[in-house]
Protein backbone atom coordinates (compact mmCIF):
# COMPACT_ATOMS: atom_id res chain seq x y z
CA UNK A 1 0.00 0.00 0.00
CA UNK A 2 1.22 3.55 -0.72
CA UNK A 3 2.19 5.70 2.25
CA UNK A 4 -0.69 7.71 3.68
CA UNK A 5 1.08 11.03 3.65
CA UNK A 6 3.53 13.46 5.08
CA UNK A 7 3.27 16.95 6.49
CA UNK A 8 5.85 19.69 6.12
CA UNK A 9 6.35 21.76 9.25
CA UNK A 10 5.27 25.39 8.99
CA UNK A 11 7.46 28.10 10.46
CA UNK A 12 6.18 30.90 12.66
CA UNK A 13 7.70 34.12 14.00
CA UNK A 14 6.78 36.15 17.07
CA UNK A 15 6.25 39.53 15.36
CA UNK A 16 5.11 40.40 11.84
CA UNK A 17 4.54 36.92 10.48
CA UNK A 18 5.00 36.17 6.81
CA UNK A 19 4.00 32.71 5.71
CA UNK A 20 5.55 30.69 2.95
CA UNK A 21 3.49 28.21 0.99
CA UNK A 22 3.38 24.91 2.84
CA UNK A 23 4.08 21.68 0.97
CA UNK A 24 1.09 19.51 0.24
CA UNK A 25 -0.08 16.65 2.39
CA UNK A 26 -0.85 13.59 0.29
CA UNK A 27 -3.36 10.87 1.11
CA UNK A 28 -4.90 7.90 -0.67
CA UNK A 29 -8.62 7.24 -0.20
CA UNK A 30 -11.70 5.83 -1.97
CA UNK A 31 -15.52 5.61 -2.20
CA UNK A 32 -17.97 7.51 0.01
CA UNK A 33 -21.59 8.83 -0.03
CA UNK A 34 -22.72 11.50 -2.50
CA UNK A 35 -24.96 14.56 -2.31
CA UNK A 36 -27.48 15.71 -4.88
CA UNK A 37 -26.05 19.25 -4.94
CA UNK A 38 -23.41 21.45 -3.36
CA UNK A 39 -25.78 23.88 -1.63
CA UNK A 40 -26.37 24.29 2.11
CA UNK A 41 -29.68 22.44 1.77
CA UNK A 42 -28.32 19.44 -0.10
CA UNK A 43 -29.33 15.96 1.08
CA UNK A 44 -27.22 12.80 0.77
CA UNK A 45 -27.63 10.62 -2.29
CA UNK A 46 -27.57 6.83 -1.98
CA UNK A 47 -24.12 5.36 -1.43
CA UNK A 48 -22.32 4.25 -4.63
CA UNK A 49 -22.38 0.64 -5.67
CA UNK A 50 -19.55 -1.52 -4.41
CA UNK A 51 -18.01 -1.60 -7.89
CA UNK A 52 -17.97 2.22 -8.14
CA UNK A 53 -14.51 3.31 -7.02
CA UNK A 54 -13.51 6.95 -6.60
CA UNK A 55 -10.24 7.61 -8.37
CA UNK A 56 -8.18 10.62 -9.35
CA UNK A 57 -7.04 13.59 -7.30
CA UNK A 58 -8.86 15.83 -4.83
CA UNK A 59 -7.19 19.12 -3.89
CA UNK A 60 -8.13 20.74 -0.58
CA UNK A 61 -6.81 24.08 0.72
CA UNK A 62 -7.09 25.17 4.37
CA UNK A 63 -5.67 27.75 6.82
CA UNK A 64 -2.45 26.74 8.60
CA UNK A 65 -3.68 26.36 12.19
CA UNK A 66 -6.99 24.70 11.44
CA UNK A 67 -5.37 22.47 8.85
CA UNK A 68 -2.69 21.26 11.25
CA UNK A 69 -4.73 20.94 14.43
CA UNK A 70 -8.16 19.81 13.26
CA UNK A 71 -8.18 18.87 9.60
CA UNK A 72 -5.04 16.74 9.24
CA UNK A 73 -6.12 14.17 11.89
CA UNK A 74 -9.55 13.90 10.25
CA UNK A 75 -8.03 13.42 6.82
CA UNK A 76 -5.76 10.70 8.18
CA UNK A 77 -8.89 8.73 9.11
CA UNK A 78 -10.53 9.60 5.81
CA UNK A 79 -7.46 8.34 3.95
CA UNK A 80 -7.61 4.98 5.69
CA UNK A 81 -11.28 4.63 4.83
CA UNK A 82 -10.77 5.41 1.16
CA UNK A 83 -7.55 3.97 -0.28
CA UNK A 84 -7.95 4.75 -4.01
CA UNK A 85 -8.04 8.55 -4.21
CA UNK A 86 -5.05 10.90 -3.89
CA UNK A 87 -5.71 13.91 -1.69
CA UNK A 88 -3.58 17.06 -1.68
CA UNK A 89 -3.86 19.19 1.47
CA UNK A 90 -2.40 22.64 0.83
CA UNK A 91 -2.02 24.74 3.99
CA UNK A 92 -2.01 28.49 3.45
CA UNK A 93 -2.30 31.67 5.47
CA UNK A 94 -5.56 32.74 3.78
CA UNK A 95 -6.80 30.21 1.21
CA UNK A 96 -9.09 32.40 -0.89
CA UNK A 97 -10.93 30.05 -3.25
CA UNK A 98 -10.61 32.19 -6.38
CA UNK A 99 -6.82 32.34 -6.05
CA UNK A 100 -5.97 28.64 -5.92
CA UNK A 101 -6.41 25.60 -8.12
CA UNK A 102 -8.37 23.64 -5.52
CA UNK A 103 -11.43 21.41 -5.64
CA UNK A 104 -12.48 22.53 -2.15
CA UNK A 105 -11.40 25.19 0.35
CA UNK A 106 -11.85 25.42 4.11
CA UNK A 107 -12.82 29.01 4.93
CA UNK A 108 -13.06 30.37 8.49
CA UNK A 109 -15.09 33.49 9.13
CA UNK A 110 -17.72 35.44 7.24
CA UNK A 111 -17.96 34.84 3.52
CA UNK A 112 -17.42 37.53 0.91
CA UNK A 113 -19.07 37.41 -2.48
CA UNK A 114 -17.90 34.37 -4.37
CA UNK A 115 -19.02 32.09 -7.17
CA UNK A 116 -18.20 29.13 -4.95
CA UNK A 117 -20.84 27.07 -3.14
CA UNK A 118 -20.59 27.00 0.68
CA UNK A 119 -21.37 24.11 3.01
CA UNK A 120 -21.44 25.03 6.70
CA UNK A 121 -19.39 22.50 8.67
CA UNK A 122 -19.60 24.04 12.16
CA UNK A 123 -20.42 27.40 13.76
CA UNK A 124 -17.07 27.62 15.60
CA UNK A 125 -17.58 29.59 18.82
CA UNK A 126 -14.82 31.97 19.94
CA UNK A 127 -13.56 32.51 23.50
CA UNK A 128 -11.87 35.52 25.04
CA UNK A 129 -8.91 34.32 27.10
CA UNK A 130 -5.91 35.52 29.06
CA UNK A 131 -3.21 33.93 31.18
CA UNK A 132 -3.59 33.69 34.97
CA UNK A 133 -0.51 35.91 35.32
CA UNK A 134 -2.00 38.66 33.14
CA UNK A 135 -5.28 38.61 35.05
CA UNK A 136 -3.50 38.66 38.42
CA UNK A 137 -1.56 41.74 37.35
CA UNK A 138 -4.27 43.63 35.46
CA UNK A 139 -7.52 42.34 36.93
CA UNK A 140 -10.26 40.29 35.29
CA UNK A 141 -12.76 42.30 33.23
CA UNK A 142 -16.33 41.74 34.42
CA UNK A 143 -18.10 43.80 31.74
CA UNK A 144 -17.42 44.32 28.01
CA UNK A 145 -16.80 48.06 28.48
CA UNK A 146 -13.73 47.27 30.59
CA UNK A 147 -11.96 45.68 27.63
CA UNK A 148 -10.89 49.09 26.32
CA UNK A 149 -8.62 49.39 29.38
CA UNK A 150 -6.89 46.08 28.68
CA UNK A 151 -4.17 44.95 26.30
CA UNK A 152 -5.85 43.07 23.47
CA UNK A 153 -4.19 40.73 21.00
CA UNK A 154 -5.81 40.68 17.56
CA UNK A 155 -5.49 38.28 14.64
CA UNK A 156 -5.48 39.78 11.16
CA UNK A 157 -7.22 37.44 8.70
CA UNK A 158 -9.53 37.49 5.68
CA UNK A 159 -9.16 41.28 5.34
CA UNK A 160 -11.72 41.70 8.14
CA UNK A 161 -11.90 44.55 10.65
CA UNK A 162 -10.39 42.67 13.57
CA UNK A 163 -10.65 45.66 15.92
CA UNK A 164 -14.46 45.58 15.97
CA UNK A 165 -15.79 43.07 18.51
CA UNK A 166 -19.47 42.13 18.82
CA UNK A 167 -20.78 40.59 22.06
CA UNK A 168 -24.22 39.53 23.21
CA UNK A 169 -25.94 37.86 26.13
CA UNK A 170 -29.58 37.12 26.88
CA UNK A 171 -30.38 40.79 27.52
CA UNK A 172 -28.28 42.92 25.19
CA UNK A 173 -25.85 43.26 22.31
CA UNK A 174 -22.69 45.37 22.43
CA UNK A 175 -20.14 46.52 19.86
CA UNK A 176 -16.66 47.57 20.95
CA UNK A 177 -13.77 49.16 19.08
CA UNK A 178 -10.53 47.58 20.30
CA UNK A 179 -7.09 49.14 19.98
CA UNK A 180 -4.71 46.18 19.59
CA UNK A 181 -1.61 46.07 21.74
CA UNK A 182 -0.31 43.21 19.59
CA UNK A 183 -1.36 42.14 16.11
CA UNK A 184 -0.43 39.08 14.06
CA UNK A 185 -1.68 37.20 11.03
CA UNK A 186 -0.88 33.91 12.79
CA UNK A 187 -3.39 32.55 15.30
CA UNK A 188 -0.83 30.35 17.02
CA UNK A 189 1.42 33.34 17.62
CA UNK A 190 -1.48 35.30 19.10
CA UNK A 191 -2.41 32.43 21.41
CA UNK A 192 1.19 32.02 22.58
CA UNK A 193 1.44 35.73 23.31
CA UNK A 194 -1.65 35.39 25.49
CA UNK A 195 -0.19 32.35 27.26
CA UNK A 196 2.92 34.43 27.99
CA UNK A 197 0.82 37.08 29.74
CA UNK A 198 0.87 39.76 27.06
CA UNK A 199 -2.87 40.39 26.85
CA UNK A 200 -6.36 39.12 26.07
CA UNK A 201 -6.94 37.13 22.89
CA UNK A 202 -10.18 36.27 21.08
CA UNK A 203 -9.65 32.85 19.56
CA UNK A 204 -11.63 29.86 18.27
CA UNK A 205 -12.63 27.40 20.98
CA UNK A 206 -10.89 24.51 19.20
CA UNK A 207 -7.59 26.40 19.47
CA UNK A 208 -7.74 27.46 23.15
CA UNK A 209 -9.87 24.81 24.88
CA UNK A 210 -6.88 22.62 25.78
CA UNK A 211 -4.97 25.64 27.15
CA UNK A 212 -8.01 26.54 29.27
CA UNK A 213 -8.37 22.95 30.47
CA UNK A 214 -4.77 22.74 31.69
CA UNK A 215 -4.69 26.24 33.20
CA UNK A 216 -2.44 28.05 30.74
CA UNK A 217 -5.35 30.32 29.82
CA UNK A 218 -8.50 31.46 31.61
CA UNK A 219 -11.74 32.19 29.80
CA UNK A 220 -12.91 35.78 30.34
CA UNK A 221 -16.50 37.12 30.07
CA UNK A 222 -17.76 33.57 29.70
CA UNK A 223 -21.38 34.72 30.08
CA UNK A 224 -21.07 36.74 26.86
CA UNK A 225 -21.01 35.31 23.35
CA UNK A 226 -18.72 36.77 20.72
CA UNK A 227 -19.48 36.53 17.02
CA UNK A 228 -18.65 33.06 15.82
CA UNK A 229 -16.22 32.37 12.99
CA UNK A 230 -18.15 29.76 10.96
CA UNK A 231 -16.17 27.07 9.22
CA UNK A 232 -17.36 26.46 5.67
CA UNK A 233 -16.28 24.06 2.97
CA UNK A 234 -16.29 25.93 -0.34
CA UNK A 235 -16.51 24.17 -3.70
CA UNK A 236 -16.68 25.70 -7.19
CA UNK A 237 -20.14 25.44 -8.70
CA UNK A 238 -18.77 23.59 -11.73
CA UNK A 239 -17.26 20.95 -9.45
CA UNK A 240 -19.98 20.91 -6.80
CA UNK A 241 -21.45 17.59 -7.92
CA UNK A 242 -18.14 15.71 -8.01
CA UNK A 243 -18.40 12.40 -6.16
CA UNK A 244 -14.95 13.04 -4.67
CA UNK A 245 -15.95 16.44 -3.28
CA UNK A 246 -19.30 15.20 -2.01
CA UNK A 247 -17.63 12.30 -0.23
CA UNK A 248 -15.38 14.77 1.58
CA UNK A 249 -18.36 17.00 2.44
CA UNK A 250 -20.25 14.05 3.93
CA UNK A 251 -17.29 12.94 6.03
CA UNK A 252 -16.37 16.39 7.38
CA UNK A 253 -19.97 17.30 8.20
CA UNK A 254 -20.40 14.10 10.19
CA UNK A 255 -17.09 14.50 12.05
CA UNK A 256 -17.31 18.20 12.87
CA UNK A 257 -20.96 18.20 13.90
CA UNK A 258 -20.65 15.08 16.05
Amino acid sequence: MLPLGCVAAARWACCAVQREQAPSLWFIFGPAPRFRSGSHDARPEPAPRQDEQLVGTLRLAAPFDYGRQRLAPLLARFARLHPQLCLHLDLRETPWPDRHDSDAVIHIGNLSDSQWVARLLTHNARWLCASPAYLALNGTPSAPEQLVDHRCICIRENDEDVTLWHLRNEQEHKTLRIKPALLSNDGSVARRWAEEGLGLVLRSRWDVSSAVADGRLVRVLADWQFDSAPINLLVPSRKGRSARVQALVSFLEAELKA
